[in-house]
């Protein structure tokens, strides 16, 4: 019922599309692990297309991760992206993932703060601290 934004349709076509996999793990105290995600956005009209390894273009940096995402519903929208892995910095990049400008994004307490026009593609190289 309502607009396809409404009904999540977005999600739900991502969950039929690409369904989790359930990998059994174990921790030393035999204790089932806790609950941990890498990444969430604070917005669902933001989708987390891609994560992954960031290539040559990425400042030759082997400690670096590249996460696409954009606007999936058409509108102009202020999200926040959550990370539980160590930041050290993060900046815009193109999608041959060199750095946009000069300028780091803040690290803020909330995450990074992402700013989308409608269907707005954005990636950010995040450096990792090792």
């Amino acid at each position: 019922a309502g607009s396809f934004q409404e009904a999540g349709v977005i999600q739900q076509a991502y969950s039929l599309n690409f369904p989790l996999h359930v990998v059994p793990a174990s921790c030393a105290s035999c204790a089932p692990c806790p609950a941990w995600s890498a990444f969430s956005v604070s917005s669902p009209a933001i989708v987390l297309e891609t994560v992954k390894q960031a290539g040559a273009g990425a400042e030759d940096r082997a400690e670096a991760v590249v996460v696409r995402l954009y606007e999936a519903h058409g509108s102009t929208v202020t999200a926040w992206l959550q990370t539980s892995l160590p930041i050290q910095k993060a900046m815009l990049c193109d999608l041959l993932e060199r750095p946009v400008g000069s300028r780091s994004l803040p690290l803020e307490k909330q995450g990074l703060k992402l700013y989308f026009t409608p269907f707005r593609v954005l990636s950010v190289l995040l450096v990792l601290s090792c």
